[in-house]
């Protein structure tokens, strides 16, 4: 073959060869490009069908929540019309009640008419005898009554000056009595009044919408506060506070730093109120310490040991017949020092039992003993003074007078205590009733923690889940309603609630 013809056919061959490329490239890309138009058509269908299912759920639900509104509309029309039918049943009763007492106060006023007429009638027959009487004697009233005056003055002239001897003594002496009465209750209204908030603390707290917060969800976080403290929280209408109810003084202060430290901060829910109480606890114990040292140095008792401070503090949240025991601990050791030095005592001692004689009643409560027998075992511990353990001990009569020390605290604390308006005997059985009621849950096996709430009117018990179960639990409060029934005297009934709670905690790190 010549060369020419050759590369002619080579040129042939290779423009065939590249346009046979061009087709088979233009093929392929005509069928990715079907392929991807495929697949985007049934994303289509896809994302519509998905559309549908979402509308058609929403139309369900939207048709079960207007069922539940419809239904729950219902039941509030019933429970409306169940109050009206109730509002109209008490209507009528009062009514009817309403009748009986106009009834009754036509019947009373026909009995008053006919009194009137009977206390005429005896009237006007007293005065037909007074007159017939005149008649049959010759005399008046008058002349009768001066005629007998000088029989009587000549023939019992002694009897008589006697008499009005007795009755000018018996005027004096009513006289002096009738004076007493008057100073007493001039001083009971001007001395020292009990404090309306001693049984309880009021929080104000910024807006209303906070009282929410307060209570939770269901209630909650009320729960939780009232549990972690022991106080009991009343939230009522009355815009601007909150006001928590408790006997002890101790728990009402807790739960009052905590609470206002909740409020500022915003986050109430448990975790963060057990926090807070903690810290409130914390809080409410520097505040114990500062009132000790203040009540040494006012009492002018120096060298006491720290600790021993701290359980006086104590004292400043305690009330004895409605006075304070740290601040009637305090004056006793004034009036001790006084009386020290007129009689010639020590007067550092007088000074020192007469604080400390009442320190046994920080823990009355929670050991065995007379506050006397308390207070002994707690001087000990410190290492003070045994003149000063002599002098405190006495001031009930327990222990003889050793020293003169022991007769003055004890003159001390009836001058204190007897002042007028130092006391109020009705707070101190209240208080005395509460305790009560709390040590006879707290005696029991397997209780932690004891809160008397609602003026005395509940018991809020928590036990321990591990040493009591479920049935157990049931028996414990059957048991302290029974032990309240038998050892306590109360007005309506009490309510015991015991709490079992399980808690599990884990870490993850």
């Amino acid at each position: 073959m010549p060369p020419q013809t050759f590369m002619v056919a080579l040129a042939v061959a290779l423009f065939l060869g590249i346009g046979a490329g061009y087709y088979v490239r233009y093929l392929h890309a005509h069928s990715k490009k079907n392929s991807i138009e495929l697949d985007l058509k049934e994303k289509e269908i896809d994302a519509e069908k998905k559309a549908l299912a979402i509308i058609e759920e929403a139309e369900n639900k939207a048709e079960r929540i207007e069922a539940e509104a419809k239904a729950e509309r219902k039941h509030l029309e019933e429970k409306l019309e169940q109050k009206e039918t109730r509002l109209s049943k008490r209507e009528e009763i009062l009514d009817d009640r309403q009748i009986d007492i106009d009834s009754q106060k036509e019947s009373l006023q026909d009995k008053v008419e006919q009194i009137k007429s009977i206390k005429a009638q005896l009237d006007t027959r007293v005065d037909e005898a007074d007159k017939k009487l005149e008649a049959v004697a010759g005399l008046t009233k008058d002349e009768a009554v001066e005629k007998l005056m000088k029989v009587v003055e000549i023939e019992r002239e002694g009897d008589l000056r006697a008499r009005l001897e007795k009755l000018d003594r018996l005027g004096e002496e009513q006289y002096e009595q009738k004076a007493q009465n008057i100073l007493m209750a001039a001083i009971h209204r001007a001395g020292n009044t009990v404090s309306p908030n001693l049984m309880t603390a009021h929080v104000e707290i910024p807006s209303d919408d906070l009282k929410g917060k307060v209570i939770g969800k269901e209630g909650r976080n009320v729960r939780a506060f009232e549990r972690a403290t022991g106080v009991d929280v009343l939230i009522d209408e009355s815009p601007g506070y909150i006001v928590l109810s408790s006997f002890d003084p101790i728990r009402r202060e807790i739960a009052r730093v905590a609470l206002e430290t909740l409020l500022k901060d915003g986050r109430i829910q448990p975790a963060k109120i057990e926090e807070e109480v903690e810290k409130a606890r914390s809080e409410v114990a520097k505040t114990v310490r500062a009132m000790g040292e203040k009540a040494a140095y006012e009492a002018n008792v120096p060298n006491l040991h720290p600790d021993l401070l701290t359980i006086l503090g104590r004292l400043h949240f305690r009330t004895s017949y409605g006075q304070n025991v740290l601040w009637h601990s305090v004056e006793m050791a004034h009036i001790a020092g006084v009386i020290a030095e007129e009689v010639g005592a020590d007067v550092g001692i007088a000074r020192a039992g007469a604080l400390l004689h009442d320190i046994g009643k920080t823990v009355s409560h929670e050991v065995a003993g007379t506050h006397v027998e308390i207070g002994i075992r707690i001087l000990e511990k410190y290492g003070v003074d045994q003149k000063v353990i002599l002098a405190m001990r006495a001031h009930h009569e327990e222990y003889p007078y050793e020293t003169p020390e022991s007769i003055i605290v004890q003159v001390a604390d009836s001058i204190s205590g007897g002042r007028p308006g130092a006391r109020r005997d009705s707070l101190e059985n209240y208080v005395k009733r509460l305790s009560d009621l709390e040590n006879i849950a707290t005696n029991l096996a397997g209780v932690d923690k004891a809160f008397a709430i609602a003026a005395g009117r509940e018991i809020r018990v928590l036990v321990n889940p591990t040493t009591l179960n479920d049935f157990e639990t049931n028996a414990l409060a059957r048991t302290i309603a029974t032990t309240i029934e038998a050892q306590l005297r109360y007005p309506g009934e009490i309510k015991v609630h015991v709490i079992r709670e399980t808690r599990v905690i884990s870490y993850a790190r």
